[in-house]
C-alpha cells in the first residue's frame, strides 16, 4: 500500500513498554478532572466509603468513581454501563483510574448513594471559579427550562387526561359493540356472543383501573400522578399545545463568563415563585451584599420582587400585559400617571383619581383610586364600560415602578438575558441528548443535574482560561 500512512504491526513487540502518563498530554482536560478531585476533602463533603472497612473485599475509593463520573459527563457518557466499558478501553479513563475497571453496579450505586455530596462538589467548583476571579461582576441572568423525565406522557395522568381517556374508551367500545350487533343480526354465532362478553369485561376492567387512578390523582396535592417517575410532572412548554413530563430546572448565570452560579431542580411548572429563591442563592454564592438580576416576564410576581428588593437584589424584568381593557382597545393602568406628592392618579383626560379605600386580597393591601368625573368625560368609552374607572395600587407598588424605570432606561436588558441564559440551557440539552434525565425521583435527578452543571462549568472555564492555568489555580 504505497503512498499511504502505514500503522504499526499489532504483533510487533517493543523492547521497553511505554509509560501510560506519556499518552496523556499536559493540556488534556482529563488532568484537570484528576487534579480537581484530588484537591477535594471527600470526607468533609459527605462521601461514604472514604475510610475502608477492616474486613471484606477491598472497595473502590470514592475519588476514583467521582473522577469517572465527571469525565463521563464531560464527554457525554452518563450511563453506568457505558462508563464501565470506557474504563476498559478508553486510554484517558485508564490513565485517570489507574487501570481500575469498576463494574456498572458499583458505578450506578455510587451516584445513587452520594447525591448530596456530589451536589456539594458542583458548588465547590463554583467557589473555585469565584476565587479565580471569573465571577467578579455581581450580575446574573435567571431563567428556567423544562427537562424530560423518565416518564412517558401516556404514563402521566391529570383530571383532564382521565376524563378524556374515559370518553375515548366509551366511544370506541360503543362503536365496536354496534358493529358486533350488526354482524350478529346478519349471522348470529356463539363466537360473536363470546367476543361481546369479553369486550364488556375488558371495558369494566379498564374503567376500574381509571377509577383507581383517578382516586390516587385526586389525593395528590396538585391532582396529578406519574407512574414511572412519581416526582415528575406534566408541564407546559413554549410550543402551542405542547408539553413535557419532566422537571423545571432553574439557573442563575453570570452575565460575563456565562458560568452557572447556582441551579435548582423543581417539579413545579411555573416560574412565578422561583425568583427570590434563585436570586438569593446566587447572592450567597457570590458573597456580595448587592446583586443585579435580570429575568423574563414569567417571573413577574410582586411578592417575589419585593423579597429581592429587601435582600439587596436589584431585579429587572418586564411586566406581562394581562389587562383586559388594553386588549379590548381601552386605556390600561400604564396610561394613568401616579403623582406621589398628591397621592393621586392622573388619567389620560387630565382628571385626578383620588384615594378612596383600602382592601386586602390574598394577603396584600390594595389601595383603590376613583373619580366622579367619568360620567361627563368625552373619552369615557375608551376608558371604562362601568360608571367610573377605578385604579388599584399595591402598597409596595413603588418597587415595581422603580423596576419598570430601570427597564425603560436599559431596553437591551432583555436581549442580554436571552444571550446569557439560553446558551447554557442549549449546551446542556445538546449534551444530555433527547432523553435528558436517566434517573428517577427528584433527589436523584438533582444529583444528575449537578453533574451536568459541573461538566458545563468545567468546560466553560477550560475554554476561557485554558487547562494549564486551571491546574495552577486548583493546586494553589
Amino acid at each position: 500500500m504505497k503512498r499511504f500512512m502505514v500503522g504499526s504491526d499489532r504483533g510487533q513487540s517493543t523492547l521497553l513498554p511505554k509509560c501510560l502518563d506519556n499518552w496523556i498530554d499536559e493540556s488534556n482536560p482529563v488532568r484537570a478532572v484528576d487534579a480537581f478531585v484530588d484537591a477535594l476533602d471527600l470526607a468533609e463533603l459527605g462521601f461514604g466509603g472514604v475510610v475502608p472497612e477492616v474486613t471484606g473485599r477491598p472497595s473502590y475509593h470514592p475519588s476514583a468513581l467521582l473522577k469517572l463520573y465527571i469525565y463521563g459527563y464531560l464527554n457525554r457518557v452518563q450511563s453506568s454501563r457505558r462508563l464501565e466499558r470506557e474504563a476498559g478501553r478508553n486510554l484517558e479513563v485508564i490513565w485517570l483510574l489507574g487501570r481500575l475497571v469498576p463494574d456498572d453496579k458499583t458505578v450506578a450505586d455510587f451516584r445513587k448513594e452520594n447525591g448530596t455530596a456530589i451536589r456539594q462538589v458542583c458548588a465547590r467548583f463554583v467557589v473555585l471559579c469565584r476565587e479565580m476571579g471569573l465571577l467578579a461582576k455581581a450580575s446574573v441572568a435567571i431563567d428556567g427550562s423544562k427537562f424530560k423525565a423518565v416518564n412517558n406522557r401516556d404514563r402521566n395522568f391529570t383530571r383532564a387526561k382521565v376524563e378524556r381517556r374515559r370518553a375515548q374508551l366509551e366511544e370506541s367500545v360503543a362503536r365496536y359493540l354496534s358493529q358486533l350487533d350488526t354482524a350478529d343480526l346478519q349471522q348470529p354465532s356463539e363466537a360473536l356472543a363470546a367476543k361481546t362478553a369479553h369486550l364488556k369485561e375488558k371495558l369494566d376492567s379498564e374503567m376500574q383501573r381509571l377509577a383507581s387512578m383517578e382516586k390516587q390523582m385526586l389525593a395528590s396535592p396538585d391532582q396529578q400522578i406519574s407512574l414511572t417517575d412519581p416526582d415528575s410532572r406534566s408541564m407546559a412548554t413554549s410550543g402551542r399545545g405542547s408539553g413535557v413530563v419532566g422537571y423545571n430546572v432553574q439557573v442563575a448565570v453570570d452575565t460575563e463568563s456565562h458560568l452557572i452560579i447556582t441551579h435548582e431542580v423543581t417539579n413545579v411548572g411555573s416560574d412565578r415563585a422561583q425568583l427570590a429563591n434563585v436570586a438569593n442563592q446566587a447572592r450567597i454564592v457570590l458573597q456580595t451584599d448587592r446583586l443585579d438580576a435580570v429575568a423574563d416576564r414569567g417571573y413577574f410576581n410582586g411578592v417575589e420582587i419585593l423579597a429581592c428588593d429587601r435582600a439587596g437584589i436589584t431585579v429587572t424584568l418586564p411586566k406581562p400585559m394581562t389587562s383586559g381593557a388594553k386588549s379590548e382597545g381601552r386605556f390600561g393602568k400604564q396610561d394613568f400617571v401616579y403623582l406621589p406628592e398628591e397621592d393621586v392618579y392622573r388619567c389620560p383626560a387630565g382628571e385626578k383619581l383620588k384615594y378612596s379605600f383600602t382592601a386586602e386580597e390574598h394577603g396584600q393591601k390594595l389601595r383603590r383610586y376613583t373619580t366622579n368625573a367619568c360620567r361627563g368625560c368625552a373619552i369615557k368609552d375608551r376608558c371604562t364600560t362601568g360608571k367610573e374607572r377605578r385604579i388599584t395600587r399595591w402598597e409596595h407598588e413603588h418597587v415595581l415602578e422603580a423596576m419598570q424605570r430601570r427597564l425603560d432606561e436599559n431596553p437591551q436588558a432583555m436581549r442580554q438575558r436571552r444571550e446569557t441564559v439560553e446558551h447554557p440551557f442549549g449546551t446542556l440539552k445538546m449534551r444530555m441528548g433527547a432523553t435528558h434525565f436517566l434517573m428517577k425521583r427528584l433527589p436523584r435527578v438533582a444529583t444528575e443535574m449537578a453533574l451536568h452543571v459541573l461538566a458545563y462549568n468545567l468546560t466553560r472555564v477550560m475554554n476561557i482560561v485554558g487547562v494549564k492555568p486551571l491546574l495552577v489555580a486548583i493546586r494553589a
